[in-house]
């Protein structure tokens, strides 16, 4: 009798064992990771990207949650700050994979997405950076399996804004500044690539390091080289501060001005006369009336009029990568049918890598890298008299995109 009391035992223990390991593996919640530099000099773009994934959570919450095979499985998106530092960003990453979180986006500096891809090399996570990271991370056995990046790399930058001056505004000489690093020289070297494509000819080129607020000796060089169009790599405060004093010296009435990749909560921090006449690409505009795809036109509004309902202004280009990002990742579950992460990096690659975003359709590289139609939207900047309203800051005046503005797989090791 003891015997068969003590059988029955094992068989209920092993029951309730393999019961609560089925309800683990099909939640009917979960988490995943929103890690951005909520505080320091990134903080501004970076709140726009932590609007940008918790909207997506939002509008998948709508809809009931994630359609999978055991039911639907609402999401919960958790928000922590990096700090724009290793060892912080680290440290909460490690946090939230303890915590039991099953895909993580974020990052808006490069060299943190890097350490966190690396982590997740070793224990496969679906990762999401939402930054621009360097061509060099995307060469081949640099980004884990289960790590995929929506926006390009600096080198696409450069070699659109240089496509986009000499083909689509006709400039034939180019003066390049570039910041002194990784995300200068690779947009360099995209421009250069875009020049000798179409026969564009350098005639003057300088370098400048994170940070630069006096960029009247640089002006005088662009001015004596007397480009068609000057073309700057400079982003965030520095390119306020190198577009006021292109306003101030005015180069802007000698030439073209290019800066190079541009957002909206940059684009306000310049005074009108200072953006009027300015030449930029831009992620994502949020006011497309008039562009020649109407499909994308309604895309794209029904994506600003959700981002408006919940935060009262227009989505910028970093909330759409985020937004871009986190719909993806929910779409890897689904696709998956599971949250193992391999299996959603599998389902995520399947009828080759194709996807359907808010700024059109879109593919999945070998590398991991996304590849747009609408790569980034050619914006003219609006002065005095011309903006409507406070968000009213650019005409779009055309677009890059498709597998010619990226570099290709043979270049990156493939």
């Amino acid at each position: 009798m003891k015997k068969r009391l003590v059988l029955l035992s094992v068989f209920v223990f092993c029951g309730v064992l393999v019961y609560g390991n089925a309800l683990a593996a099909n939640p009917d919640k979960i988490k995943v990771g929103i890690l951005l530099p909520l505080t320091g000099p990134m903080a501004a773009v970076a709140e726009t990207q932590k609007e940008g994934a918790l909207l997506a959570v939002d509008v998948l919450n709508k809809k009931g949650g994630l359609n999978m095979p055991w039911g639907k499985v609402t999401v919960e998106g958790v928000v922590a700050d990096d700090e724009a530092k290793q060892d912080v960003g680290v440290r909460r990453y490690r946090y939230m994979v303890s915590e039991g979180v099953k895909g993580v986006g974020g990052q808006t500096w490069a060299p943190l997405a890097f350490a966190i891809n690396a982590l997740v090399f070793k224990e496969p996570m679906p990762y999401f950076p939402v930054c621009v990271l360097a061509k060099d991370a995307f060469k081949k056995g640099t980004l884990a399996p289960t790590t995929f990046a929506t926006a390009f790399s600096p080198w696409t930058v450069g070699y659109m804004a240089g496509s986009a001056a000499v083909k689509t505004l006709g400039k034939k000489k180019i003066f390049f500044l570039a910041r002194a690093d990784s995300w200068g020289w690779d947009m360099r070297d995209g421009v250069y690539a875009a020049a000798k494509e179409y026969g564009a000819q350098i005639v003057g080129y300088d370098e400048v390091s994170l940070g630069t607020n006096d960029f009247t000796t640089i002006l005088q060089k662009v001015r004596a080289a007397k480009p068609d169009v000057f073309i700057s790599a400079q982003f965030a405060a520095d390119a306020v501060a190198l577009l006021k004093q292109v306003q101030q010296m005015g180069i802007n009435k000698e030439m073209t001005i290019f800066n190079s990749f541009i957002t909206n909560v940059v684009a306000k921090g310049i005074p009108p006369e200072a953006l009027q006449g300015v030449y930029a690409m831009h992620y994502f505009y949020y006011d497309l009336s008039g562009f020649e795809d109407k499909d994308l036109v309604s895309s794209a509004k029904e994506f600003t009029d959700l981002y408006r309902a919940k935060y009262n202004k227009p989505p910028d280009a970093y909330a759409t990568i985020a937004y871009v990002a986190f719909t993806e990742m929910f779409r890897g579950f689904e696709s998956a049918k599971s949250l193992d992460p391999l299996k959603v990096s599998q389902a995520m690659m399947a009828n080759k890598g194709e996807f359907k975003s808010v700024k059109g359709s879109a593919r999945w590289r070998e590398d991991h890298s996304a590849v747009y139609k609408y790569a980034a939207f050619l914006v003219k900047g609006k002065g005095p008299g011309e903006q409507k309203n406070e968000w009213d800051l650019f005409k779009v005046e055309g677009y890059q995109g498709g597998d010619s503005v990226m570099p290709n797989l043979k270049s990156l090791g493939y």
